[in-house]
């Protein structure tokens, strides 16, 4: 090779066999322009494509004439060595490709935000007042080792009533304070405007930029310059941000790991909180996963001694917890011997009426949207379908004035005027399921002259509600945030979500009920949280002990005993029967890899075609030999053109 240089570039090709960088001729007229991490066009089979710049070196093991790079697009160095050394584990871990990860880590590039000059950071701030991690006994603790740039590792469970926008940026704060930056991931835009309130409030300005995927394109790309450039030291984000590109990383930090927003759509399929676990270790800096519930896998950390417990002691605990009340009582059974079965118990009523009289807002969670979501027949209970798509039926919203309640598919939208039972040929339809609507509906009629609002998708989700006497419907995830605390809260058809045939129900059922009890005034402010379910389920233990980390224990126990994940490693492959036995075929799997399957894949609208599914499942230790096994296939089946898709995901939430 002569002396020219050479660039080492990742081509943008969604081609698993290319998934490596290709050396590149410098020419001489962009030697000034190019550097690390800018992007580039370069020739690749006939074709111009985009790529980035990942190193540049004075030699290349290619034995042949080197082709020239085309075009500089940008000299800006938007990946960094850290972000491409993640890209890298992540696409291991997860059986993907660098490519399909850095498409997710680097948005779409906008001139006119290039053009602005780099600004200063400010300076760094003084170190935070400990007194708002005074309630945790190791609080003060994380917070001083954050500061001193040490590698403390929490598992954080937040207080009811806590404000854990103002503790995540008090540890951003300490971050700063040693001249580190902070990064910290939230599951939705919700939780994202708090904190960002939270940090505008108390951090320096300038120092932060906030991450989302609503935001415009340029305001988007202009953040995340912002951050490359190391002028904003903290980057607050949702589930894309885990791959900012944070200088002198210090801090990662993840809140309500278990929300299924946390699961990255889109191929490699990463969760955020895993990812931040890897980019902690890459940088050997500080990570908290911070929560109001715990997660099977936050317990794993946990116990593997990678991450301490961060938790208040049982007096400061009931202190800050509302009263909770669950059936199955003697006594409020004899009371209300209906009380297992009612949607709404007179001990519900009570507490309800009891928090209305006393002036403050009653919150009502509901598992699911609408009016009602979910129909059946009236004699035989059996699930109402679409005539023509086999879809479910259901009524989306509560009808207008002098409007008719038109049973429509929720897959194909066609309205469903006549029913006939294809078992019982019974013509009338019942609500199998009770949505937010219909349910604001039944409460304004049995409190009547109190005020009914609606939080949720179709209705618009509400940050807020003031203080005052009101009944607030909400499903899970949209609970306003009540000024001065809610007086009670009652969670409905608990067997709606306990029910569920999922490997998370328990957990995910947990953390949506903390979530909205720890929105209620503590019991001795009058705080109430009635729960309509059996008082003797493990799940409900934990919410009137208020426990998480019991459960997650449990449930990690029970998991582990049973082979599933996080004690396991689990891989899901779907596709049609031929593609899968093709593929099967070639994965050298580890020995001691245990296939489970094919069943059918469940069908989702608009899909063609019959699919199955696989579970490939190993001990944890063998995980990455799985991942690797997993991505040499994808590799050969892309270089030999298969012409069906098989669809790999390692560690799915979803196990139905």
């Amino acid at each position: 090779m002569g002396p020219e240089r050479v660039a080492r570039v990742f081509v943008d090709v969604p081609l698993a066999h290319l998934d490596r960088p290709f050396d590149y001729a410098v020419p001489d007229e962009m030697a000034d322009e190019v550097r690390a991490g800018c992007r580039v066009r370069v020739r690749f089979a006939g074709q111009l494509v985009d790529g980035f710049v990942i190193e540049l070196a004075d030699s290349s093991e290619h034995g042949g004439k080197l082709a020239p790079l085309a075009k500089v697009v940008s000299p800006e160095p938007v990946l960094t060595p850290q972000v491409v050394a993640l890209a890298r584990a992540v696409a291991e871990r997860w059986g993907g490709t660098v490519t399909d990860v850095l498409r997710l880590a680097v948005p779409p590039r906008r001139a006119a935000a290039e053009k602005r000059p780099p600004a200063e950071p400010p300076p760094p701030p003084p170190p935070p007042d400990p007194a708002g991690f005074a309630r945790y006994p190791t609080g003060p603790a994380l917070l001083t080792a954050v500061a001193e740039g040490r590698p403390a590792r929490a598992v954080w469970t937040a207080l009811p009533g806590e404000d854990w926008p103002a503790r995540l940026v008090e540890l951003c704060q300490a971050a700063l304070s040693g001249g580190r930056g902070a990064l910290v991931v939230t599951p939705d835009g919700r939780d994202l405007d708090r904190l960002a309130a939270a940090a505008e409030a108390r951090l320096p300005q300038g120092s932060v930029v906030v991450l989302r995927a609503d935001a415009a394109p340029d305001a988007r790309y202009r953040r995340f310059l912002d951050a490359v450039r190391g002028t904003a030291r903290v980057v607050l984000g949702t589930r894309a941000a885990v791959f900012a590109p944070v200088a002198d990383l210090g801090l990662v930090a993840v809140w309500d790991d278990g929300d299924d927003l946390h699961a990255e759509p889109r191929a490699p399929y990463a969760h955020a909180r895993d990812v931040l676990v890897h980019r902690a270790h890459l940088a050997s800096c500080a990570a908290v996963v911070a929560a109001t519930a715990r997660t099977a896998e936050a317990q794993l950390l946990v116990e593997s001694g990678w991450a301490h417990e961060l938790v208040a002691d049982r007096a400061t605990l009931r202190s800050a917890a509302p009263r909770v009340h669950a059936l199955g009582a003697d006594a409020e059974l004899a009371r209300d011997p209906a009380a297992r079965t009612a949607r709404l118990p007179s001990l519900a009523h009570r507490a309800a009426r009891q928090a209305l009289a006393d002036g403050a807002p009653v919150l009502v969670q509901v598992p699911r949207a609408g009016y009602a979501p979910g129909l059946a027949c009236d004699r035989c209970r059996a699930p109402a379908r679409c005539a023509v798509c086999s879809g479910p039926l259901g009524v989306a919203a509560a009808p207008g004035p002098g409007g008719s309640r038109v049973p429509a598919c929720r897959w194909c939208a066609r309205p469903a005027a006549t029913f006939d039972c294809p078992y019982c040929h019974r013509t009338k339809l019942r609500a199998s399921v009770v949505g937010a609507a219909r349910t604001a509906e039944e409460l304004g009629r049995a409190f009547a002259g109190a005020a009914v609002r609606v939080s949720g998708r179709g209705s618009g989700v509400l940050p807020s509600v003031p203080a005052g006497p009101a009944l607030v419907v909400a499903t899970p995830g949209a609970e306003p945030v009540a000024e001065g605390g809610y007086g009670a809260a009652l969670l409905l058809d608990s067997w709606a979500l306990l029910g569920r045939a999922d490997l998370r129900a328990g957990e995910e059922t947990l953390r949506r009920w903390m979530n909205a009890a720890a929105l209620v005034r503590p019991a001795s402010a009058g705080g109430q949280v009635v729960v309509a379910a059996d008082a003797a389920h493990p799940v409900v233990q934990a919410l009137v002990r208020w426990d998480p980390g019991w459960l997650a224990a449990r449930e990690l126990a029970d998991r582990r005993e049973l082979g599933f994940p996080p004690a396991t490693r689990m891989a899901a492959l779907s596709g049609t029967a031929p593609a899968l036995a093709e593929f099967l075929a070639a994965a050298r799997l580890p020995a001691d890899a245990d296939l489970l399957g094919p069943v059918p894949e469940p069908s989702r609208p608009g899909q063609e075609g019959e699919r199955e599914r696989y579970l490939v499942r190993v001990p944890r230790a063998e995980g990455s030999a799985l991942a690797h096994a997993l991505a040499e296939v994808q590799g050969v089946r892309s270089a030999k053109k298969a012409t069906e898709h098989v669809r790999v995901q390692l560690d799915p939430l979803d196990l139905v």
